[in-house]
């Protein structure tokens, strides 16, 4: 139950399409091109600041690590000290 607990903390959700699934549509070279065009061509698209963004996915990513380095050595100690009680028995 643990394990899945854990499994379920660290999994990346599915991406879903919704109503409208678009994967059957062949697209080419000219099309993706086209569409870069467009889309650099386009005023109201203009640059955004992902500043926090990426702030936030880097704190994610650090206590995802401390949790993992917390957990791993929490698991080591109960390893450490349930070795020591069974040595005095």
């Amino acid at each position: 139950m643990f394990l899945r607990i854990l499994r379920n903390l660290f999994r990346r959700p599915p991406i879903r399409m919704g109503r409208v699934d678009n994967s059957r549509i062949r697209t080419t070279t000219v099309r993706n091109s086209g569409f870069v065009s467009f889309i650099s061509a386009a005023s109201g698209l203009g640059a955004r600041n992902t500043g926090h963004y990426d702030a936030r996915l880097r704190r994610r990513r650090f206590f995802k690590g401390l949790l993992i380095a917390a957990s791993s050595a929490g698991g080591a100690w109960v390893v450490i000290e349930s070795a020591r009680a069974l040595t005095l028995f």
